[in-house]
């Protein structure tokens, strides 16, 4: 994906509450957390913080593909799919460490590069 839609854009800006995160194992089990240390970073890539991952982060090192989830305020869902680089140094780490509250480990960054992105059945990308 080359950008991340502008209606998925303002969305992600009226959010509320934590997203949901799912990876899946490598015996085709899903996993899904909720996670509240997140950031868009640039227009196609959306960062978690992995401040407390264990299936989560065993699966994204076993190259498993994500969804994210998140709701507005107006209660619209929206889901972002696509695949993880799992980075404990560089550019993306770095940005993840400053807005990664200090009480928190911030052990690598998760980020989701957006492959394709829905509002509720309808796909946008």
């Amino acid at each position: 994906m080359s950008a991340l839609p502008e209606l998925v854009a303002k969305a992600w800006e009226d959010r509320q509450g934590p997203i949901i995160l799912t990876t899946v194992g490598q015996d085709g089990v899903p996993n899904s957390i909720y996670a509240s240390c997140v950031s868009l970073y640039g227009n196609d890539t959306v960062v978690v913080a992995d401040n407390y991952f264990d299936k989560t982060k065993k699966n994204i090192l076993a190259g498993s593909k994500g969804t994210l989830l998140f709701i507005t305020k107006e209660n619209k869902s929206f889901q972002l799919k696509g695949s993880f680089d799992y980075l404990t140094r560089g550019e993306v780490y770095d940005d993840m460490k400053t807005w990664n509250p200090s009480k928190h480990p911030g052990h690598a960054a998760a980020a989701l590069r957006i492959e394709a992105a829905y509002s509720g059945a309808e796909k946008l990308s």
